[in-house]
């Protein structure tokens, strides 16, 4: 589960990286080249309250790390600005399962913008725009391949590029006229076609508006502004203020609540966001629980109890008899396993059960 974190210089978006890590990552340097990682706990109150019950040894999150990149130039006629970024960036990128596009949406006469205006509209069409162009320049250099080599082969060769070919003639036309892959329709087998060239405008996309302090208030109004115009599939927007975000998370509890009162936030942003970014990569938690730990386990929405005892190890899922599962509401009210069981709460499931966010799950199998 890996998030690109994406923007252009001046967003703020390595000081997005080091709210969400607690990093500390030089910031400032209008988009330098280094990359940074880290990994993110996924805020879940339904562990603690578990906890509470089963008295735990440990308790584990589930968690998604954030790589914050370097910003791609401009593209220029013959040049296709991604294309400038180190080699290991551009792997990395292509490689992440989503992007976090961290979109600059504060005045700051100290921080002054590349463009020497904020315009959060202009600032999100460019980096789309550059991604686009990064996809349309694979795009080509590979039907031109097709075109000229993709003759040549066995039959069955010949008959797998002229399917290729097909499917990103298909997806060119689209992305000659500006429109990202995340919009396009595909069907499953050709996907299964194009997934190694990782489309960088087929992943989803958080868009994070990251305000100033007078504008906290006007958080909900802001993203309604830009989520209005985006409307573009598999995407979601938010937004927070970094800067304000990094300073409550250098303060004690009681410091931070007193800060937040005074800007009128009744909460961090920041939960929200990881939750989002969480939510964007289609993740739901299974949960387990007992004396040895209680854990949050993410599995795609819509996986099998046979895919969720796999995530768990392998073994389960190769020697699954059954899943005991109870809804985590039924679990907290009734306190213990046996009195869900008594009251008719803990079910019984097979192979083709589709967990449920926040279930807990027991699994059976044979050794």
């Amino acid at each position: 589960m890996q998030i690109a974190i994406v923007g252009l210089a001046g967003s703020g978006k390595t000081t997005v990286f080091n709210t969400l890590t607690r990093g500390h990552a030089q910031t400032g340097g209008y988009g330098g080249m280094e990359l940074h990682v880290g990994a993110v706990k996924v805020p879940d109150e339904r562990l603690n309250k578990l906890a509470e019950i089963f008295k735990p040894k440990k308790i584990v999150q589930a968690d998604v790390t954030y790589f914050d990149l370097g910003a791609p130039p401009a593209s220029v006629e013959g040049r296709v600005g991604t294309e400038e970024l180190p080699a290991d960036q551009l792997a990395r990128l292509r490689e992440a399962d989503a992007l976090l596009h961290v979109v600059r949406a504060f005045e700051d006469p100290a921080v002054p913008h590349p463009e020497g205006s904020v315009d959060a509209w202009r600032d999100l069409e460019r980096l789309d725009f550059e991604f686009v162009m990064s996809d349309l320049s694979l795009v080509e250099k590979r039907l031109e391949r097709l075109k000229g080599s993709g003759h040549h082969g066995t039959p069955a060769e010949r008959e797998a590029n002229e399917r290729e070919l097909e499917i990103l003639t298909r997806l060119h036309v689209g992305l000659v006229e500006g429109h990202p892959l995340r919009g396009e329709t595909i069907d499953p087998e050709d996907e299964k076609v194009i997934r190694g060239f990782r489309f960088l405008t087929q992943k989803p996309v958080l868009v994070l508006l990251n305000v100033g302090e007078a504008d906290i208030t006007r958080e909900t109004e802001i993203i309604a502004g830009i989520s209005g115009r985006y409307g573009q599939a598999k995407t979601l927007v938010s937004a927070l203020s970094a800067k304000i975000e990094m300073e409550l998370g250098e303060l004690e509890a009681d410091e931070a609540a007193v800060f937040m009162d005074e800007l009128g936030l009744k909460e961090s942003s920041l939960g929200r966001v990881i939750k989002l970014s969480y939510q964007l990569l289609g993740l739901i938690s299974f949960l387990t629980a007992g004396p040895d730990e209680v854990r949050a386990w993410p599995i795609p929405n819509g996986s099998s109890s046979v895919d969720a005892a796999g995530a768990i190890h392998t073994d389960l899922a190769r020697g699954f008899i059954r899943a005991e599962v109870v809804p985590y509401e039924d679990l907290l009210a009734l306190k213990t396993m046996a009195e869900a069981r008594k009251h008719g709460k803990l079910r019984s499931e097979g192979k083709t059960y589709t967990v449920k966010d926040g279930d807990v799950v027991e699994i059976l199998f044979s050794k």
